[in-house]
């Protein structure tokens, strides 16, 4: 094993030059890209390969991630190293780390998700089923040896439970004498859908049915001018941006939460969703008055309900819950599979009957790094 400096001539990577470690003796080559120019150049390969990963995410999109890069996710991270390590058999990408390395308040340096762990709510290995175990076995083996001069501590947030990479990791870990740990972080409940409107809140605890029913009708016939829709047109995108963020900050919480970086921040995110087509932006108007708003991410016969805003002005008229419910009717007209509510205990979304998922923080210390 030694370091190389590769250069990489395909017209894909615009021939320029990345370092990277090769490890030819294994089944695949590893090449971990240290600059931008290097990560974009994967994004077409990138993208195609998580479309047939272990989980369905927005989150793990190319773009999605770049833009969180961009801002160190609204300066949740001070600074940032890029580690991505990166699988191939031949020129066929089978696997890719999305690490980055950071060095946490005790002076150990960290390699973890690009991502984590506040602004994407789910974050994993991007590799396909079949391809999943043996990528694991040489990336911890390709790990133990960079280790040793580049980071001390593995820490991987937002796994859901159901991601293959947990159980993998444990045993594959535990084999090579790494230190393995695993915590749980929050519940992520997520909704079935039926593919029926009806159906679906025949499913659900009678006494929230009624309180959904009554909630929208009481709107309804309130003589009221109402209407819901969600943003189509690139022309009204910024204004519309400015109309959820103004939302969001009439919460207490979600205006501390908004600093000037988050706020550049989720105006970027935004943006990214809605040229790469994933963006579900909704709102309900009341007399010509913003009451309620959803960013949402429609992805892979999925709603990914991502935040939320409300008018305390207009709760006697229970915009947030009214606009819930006309999205999980169009969903269901849509026939999406699911509609997620991701990360969060909130009690709402149970009385709208999901069931809990849970994300969790995995944690592992090479052999090296042990005592």
């Amino acid at each position: 094993m030694k370091d190389i400096t590769v250069a990489l001539s395909d017209a894909r990577y615009n021939a320029h030059r990345i370092i990277a470690e090769d490890f030819q003796e294994n089944m695949y080559t590893f090449l971990k890209i240290v600059t931008l120019e290097g990560w974009d150049a994967l994004q077409v390969e990138w993208n195609d390969l998580v479309t047939r990963g272990v989980i369905s995410a927005p989150f793990l999109r190319h773009e999605m991630l770049r833009t969180w890069w961009q801002g160190l996710g609204g300066g949740e991270w001070a600074d940032g190293e890029l580690a991505i390590h990166i699988a191939r058999e031949g020129t066929t990408l089978l696997g890719v780390a999305p690490f980055f390395i950071t060095k946490m308040a005790d002076g150990r340096r960290v390699l973890q998700f690009i991502g984590s762990f506040e602004i994407m709510d789910y974050l994993d290995l991007i590799v396909s089923p079949q391809n999943h175990s043996t990528f694991l076995v040489e990336l911890l083996d390709h790990l133990a040896v960079e280790q040793n001069t580049s980071w001390d501590e593995v820490r991987l947030y937002n796994l859901l439970d159901t991601s293959p990479t947990i159980t993998s990791l444990e045993s594959i870990a535990t084999e090579r004498g790494w230190n393995y740990s695993v915590e749980h972080l929050q519940p992520a409940p997520r909704i079935e859908l039926p593919g029926d409107f009806e159906l679906y809140l025949a499913g659900i605890d009678k006494k929230q049915r009624h309180e959904i029913r009554r909630k929208m009708r009481r709107l309804e016939h309130s003589g009221h001018m109402h209407r819901w829709f969600i943003v189509e047109h690139a022309a009204a995108l910024e204004d519309e941006i400015s109309a959820f963020i103004h939302l969001m900050s009439l919460d207490d919480k979600k205006k501390a939460f908004l600093t000037p970086a988050m706020d550049a921040q989720m105006r970027s995110l935004i943006r990214s969703a809605f040229q790469n087509g994933s963006l579900h932006l909704s709102f309900l108007e009341i007399d010509g008055t913003r009451s309620a708003a959803y960013l949402s991410f429609l992805y892979d016969d999925q709603l990914f309900v991502y935040n939320s805003g409300v008018n305390p002005e207009q709760y006697d008229f229970s915009p947030g819950w009214v606009l819930l419910g006309h999205l999980l009717e169009w969903a269901n007209e849509k026939r999406l599979k699911y509609f997620d509510f991701m990360r969060g205990s909130e009690d709402y979304k149970y009385k709208f009957g999901a069931i809990s998922r849970n994300v969790h923080l995995v944690k592992l210390i090479p052999p090296a790094r042990q005592g």
